[in-house]
């Protein structure tokens, strides 16, 4: 029985494939519905205005409009048709 491995035998070649998390589009960039807006692991950003989560976390817009990301990472998308006087954001 040998007590050594063979040549060429490693273990350690497996790799995880990327998850392409983080922003997908910049903030006042015009998006379309249905775009993708944010990758994310955790409820890290919220969503606002036009924008709805997915079951991984995904930020993804609902109407077509310009994206706001406040302070508190929240993100809205400010829609192209509605006209908006205040928002509490």
């Amino acid at each position: 029985m040998a007590h050594k491995t063979g040549a060429g035998s490693t273990k350690n070649l497996r790799d995880s494939n990327s998850k392409s998390l983080g922003l997908k589009c910049s903030n006042g960039q015009f998006v379309k519905n249905g775009n993708i807006l944010i990758r994310q692991l955790g409820l890290i950003f919220k969503s606002g205005l036009n924008v709805c989560i997915g079951k991984d976390y995904t930020l993804y817009a609902t109407d077509c409009g310009i994206i706001y990301i406040n302070s508190k990472k929240v993100v809205n998308i400010l829609s192209a048709k509605k006209k908006y006087t205040y928002i509490n954001i």
